[in-house]
């Protein structure tokens, strides 16, 4: 569940699962060695139907025999599922053998998964270091060399890579992103008008008074979840509001594991400060603890709520829900004219380290960033930027709404503001710091300070194990 693609969503996120997101630019047979470059099939050249219009380079593919490929997705996300219909339409010769689960799931069922005998070809990546660390995922690093995923911008693939030391941000490649994800405040675009709201707001002042208004009209201010089941949804207001008060890098640092860091800084009690107040003013359900990631998006769509907190990957939905009527703008600074910053990251997939079908997997990836089609999926059914190649052109969407997040992501960009989730961490810190700790400050039994400090003891103890 973004929960985070922070990816994503929580029941659906993405994480769920950062980097500078670049968004103006941004297998022989299926035994062959990875990375080993040998004559390919014709589907691995440039000899393509009409339904597969991008070369694909020489290199590891899914041969011409039949192959199945185990993979596990996450619950609530239609790109992966369109992704490999598509891919199946221009290669026959796979099949998918697809389970789902939620986000939160994962995270705790994602090692055992890796670790048993009939190991995912591909799966949803809540989180990477403690895999990494244990060798149940594939490096990835040949592939690198035979696809020339090197010739990426090097942003796109720095999130995804582990270091010798455990640290995130550099070393070997470990798993490839479906799309590159923008978070942010979707608005129904009727309500912020009843409220007077006539552009976006330009610092978190402005946005408050905009809440204040909408509960003095009777109107719902934020619609959110924070269910156990979709995970702590308040977890997106709250690193909005960190990055409005503090530096992005800290927060990146503390998400790579980087030595010392620490989520309980100064800035962050403010930032938690701030979402208490909002909490205790009702700009929240009363409900928000029982609604789930799904519940809460069909409530939006519907109607309820001015403003919400989600990332571009729901663009499609709410624009088929909302059609003209949502909107999107970057949660905006403490002080006018501050820096533009947003959690932005790749939906994460990876190899298990034991997969059957290693080489298929990773002609997917290469694919799913080079082909004409499946780019176009990325932006249609994702809403989201799909990387690959610099030379490559975004293509064009057709909903509003995710023409105004390819936007907003070009700015946050430009202003090298973007942060992984704080739900991606550490493989437990969802489910185990952020998720109940948020739900006691509903509840009115966590202050903000306390907040923060149960987290990062909760972070330790993770990383002692």
């Amino acid at each position: 569940m973004l929960t985070v693609r922070f990816h994503r969503a929580l029941a659906a996120w993405p994480a769920a699962r950062l980097v500078v997101l670049t968004l103006a630019t941004i297998l022989v047979t299926a035994c062959a060695a990875p990375g080993a470059v040998t004559t390919p099939s014709p589907a691995a050249t440039g000899t393509q139907t009409s339904s597969a219009p991008s070369a694909v380079a020489a290199g590891p593919s899914c041969g011409t025999d039949p192959v199945k490929l185990n993979a596990y997705f996450e619950t609530g996300f239609d790109l992966p599922f369109k992704l490999s219909d598509e891919f199946t339409k221009q290669y026959p010769n796979v099949t998918w053998d697809i389970k789902q689960d939620q986000f939160t799931n994962l995270m705790s069922s994602t090692p055992r998964l890796l670790a048993g005998d009939n190991p995912p070809d591909l799966i949803r990546l809540p989180s990477m270091v403690t895999l990494v660390k244990d060798g149940l995922l594939k490096n990835l690093d040949d592939y690198v060399t035979a696809f020339g995923w090197d010739k990426f911008p090097a942003a796109q693939l720095a999130q995804n890579r582990v270091a010798s030391d455990g640290t995130r941000g550099s070393g070997s490649l470990y798993a490839a992103g479906l799309n590159y994800s923008l978070t942010g405040v979707f608005y129904n675009k009727k309500l912020a008008q009843q409220i007077g709201m006539t552009a976006a707001p330009t610092t978190v002042a402005e946005f408050e008074d905009l809440l204040a208004k909408a509960k003095t009209a009777g109107v719902q201010p934020i619609m959110m979840w924070n269910a156990t089941a979709s995970g702590g949804g308040l977890a997106f207001p709250l690193q909005n509001l960190m990055a409005a008060y503090g530096p992005t890098q800290p927060i990146n640092d503390w998400i790579f594991q980087k030595p010392s860091a620490t989520i309980d800084t100064p800035t962050n009690v403010t930032a938690a400060q701030h979402l208490q107040q909002w909490v205790e003013a009702g700009y929240f359900p009363k409900d928000v603890n029982a609604i789930e990631y799904t519940d809460a998006n069909a409530r939006f769509g519907k109607g309820e709520g001015v403003f919400m907190f989600n990332g571009d990957w729901q663009n499609a939905v709410y624009d088929k829900d909302m059609s003209s009527n949502v909107g999107f703008f970057v949660f905006p600074p403490g002080q006018a004219g501050g820096s533009v910053a947003a959690m932005s990251a790749p939906l994460t997939y990876g190899i298990a380290a034991k997969a059957k079908n290693a080489d298929c997997a990773a002609f997917f990836f290469n694919w799913v960033a080079t082909n004409e089609k499946a780019r176009q999926i990325d932006v249609a059914v994702g809403g989201s930027n799909p990387g690959g190649p610099p030379d490559l052109a975004v293509p064009q969407a057709a909903a509003p709404v995710t023409n105004e997040t390819l936007t907003a992501g070009a700015d946050v960009a430009k202003d090298n503001g973007a942060m992984d989730f704080i739900a991606n961490a550490t493989g437990s810190i969802f489910a185990q710091g952020w998720t109940p700790e948020l739900q006691k400050m509903v509840g009115g039994k966590q202050a903000a300070a306390g907040l923060l400090k149960a987290v990062q003891a909760e972070y330790e103890k993770e990383l002692a194990r």
